[in-house]
């Protein structure tokens, strides 16, 4: 049990230093991939905008000047991937830098169907015939003549490679930040297995002091428990009150031996040291009598003690563990339950080749986010409350290593100062495992 307990631990981990990384990386390559496309973005857009304003002043010159071209008006490209085309009011063509003539039906048919804003700055894309998609990126703006005549001049640029190269990057950070995540999972699980090691070295050694002073513990009580049995049984004594103090005695070493029973088989679970005794029996006779040994208790609370559908369920089980795990729920349940309530014990319908019982009680109830936690050892809701009845916090879990021996499973319902309801399913024939 203890080398699951310390297996889940460092899965989890390993698991949360996965995620934290797998978000810090998914988080940081996508603001790259944003930073790098805004950068190239108002660049491109920059440029583009200088170059609008350009061509339009020497088209309003060329305008004034009809013998001159564009170039004389001052007007001279520096990038071979820049074009523009100048579109009078009627949608002639006036003038124009021609683009890549690969390039140009695609820029001819933005233009017709584009509904451009003055500054505006938009990137278009197409595919191919190869599946390609080329990108334009592209401005207008609007040149009003003396004349009142407007002429719109739309420039623009082939921005393919470098969105390609944007692509290209962010598939390589896309690789690396795959190949980083996988050495921090690595990273991960070292580290986690590190930061297990003081806590499984933490936990053997107090695992071991309870199963070694468990051991060493029974031998010393039971001597106190017989030599209160001989001063009970002593007609010598008389006196009311050594009577009171040799009875405390009885119900304090009682207690105390089943602290340390409960502990010893803990301890023997985590040691993989407890085995099945296999045999067939009646579950149904063995939860009406684990029933009847609680009625006196039952009686004095004045508790209505229910056995409902306790017909014949053969098994092949462990009948002292299934014993001592209906006890348990048992005697929880009247432990639990005021004055006056009710506890029914059964069976109920299962599946084929399994046989399920329960222990509902009309009780305190148990609050639902201490539902997930009873079963852990030590764990007492009302810590107040289980040590006034005697509870020591491990009975549930004692329960629930039976269970597991046995290859079934416990589950529990309860509605806080309502009651709870344990269920127990298991098979018919259990197989003869170690812990």
């Amino acid at each position: 049990m203890a080398a699951n307990i310390f297996g889940q631990g460092r899965r989890r981990l390993t698991l949360f230093y996965s995620l934290i990384m797998c978000v810090f990386l998914i988080a940081l390559i996508f603001i790259a991939h944003k930073t790098l496309e805004w950068s190239i973005f108002s660049e491109q857009a920059r440029e583009l905008l200088d170059t609008a304003g350009n061509v339009a002043e020497a088209q309003a010159y060329f305008n004034q000047h009809p013998g001159l071209t564009l170039e004389d008006a001052g007007y001279k490209s520096t990038n071979d991937r820049l074009f523009f085309y100048v579109f009078n009011q009627d949608g002639r063509l006036s003038n124009f830098a021609r683009a890549s003539f690969h390039i140009e039906p695609f820029i001819l048919d933005v233009v017709s169907n584009w509904q451009a804003q003055e500054g505006e700055v938009s990137v278009f894309g197409r595919k191919n015939e190869r599946e390609q998609v080329t990108r334009i990126m592209m401005t207008a703006k609007t040149v009003v003549n003396d004349d009142g005549s407007v002429q719109t001049v739309y420039v623009g640029k082939d921005v393919t490679a470098m969105y390609n190269g944007l692509q290209k990057s962010t598939y390589a950070m896309v690789v690396l930040g795959i190949v980083a995540l996988l050495l921090a999972t690595v990273l991960g699980h070292i580290l986690s297995g590190r930061a297990m090691v003081p806590l499984r070295e933490a936990y053997e050694k107090q695992r071991q002091f309870a199963a070694d002073a468990s051991h060493e513990l029974r031998t010393p009580l039971a001597v106190v428990m017989a030599s209160a049995d001989l001063l009970e049984n002593d007609p010598s004594i008389t006196s009311p009150f050594l009577k009171q103090v040799i009875a405390d005695v009885r119900d304090e070493v009682k207690k105390m031996t089943r602290l340390v029973s409960d502990l010893l088989l803990v301890a023997r679970s985590d040691n993989k040291a407890l085995k099945l005794k296999l045999q067939k029996f009646d579950a149904a006779e063995l939860l009406s009598q684990t029933a009847r040994l609680m009625q006196p208790l039952a009686d004095k609370k004045h508790i209505a003690l229910d056995i409902r559908n306790c017909d014949a369920h053969v098994i092949q089980a462990d009948e002292q563990k299934i014993k001592q795990l209906m006890l348990i729920l048992v005697d929880n349940a009247v432990k639990y339950t005021p004055d006056g309530g009710e506890v029914h014990v059964g069976f109920e319908k299962a599946p084929q080749g399994r046989v399920r019982f329960f222990v509902q009680d009309t009780g305190i109830g148990i609050a639902k986010e201490d539902q997930r936690r009873i079963f852990d050892r030590f764990y007492r809701v009302d810590k107040a409350r289980s040590r006034e009845m005697g509870g020591n916090g491990l009975g549930l879990s004692i329960a629930q290593e039976i269970v597991n021996l046995h290859h079934g499973s416990i589950e529990v319902t309860s509605t806080l100062g309502k009651g709870t309801r344990f269920t127990v399913e298991l098979r018919t024939k259990a197989k003869a495992k170690t812990a």
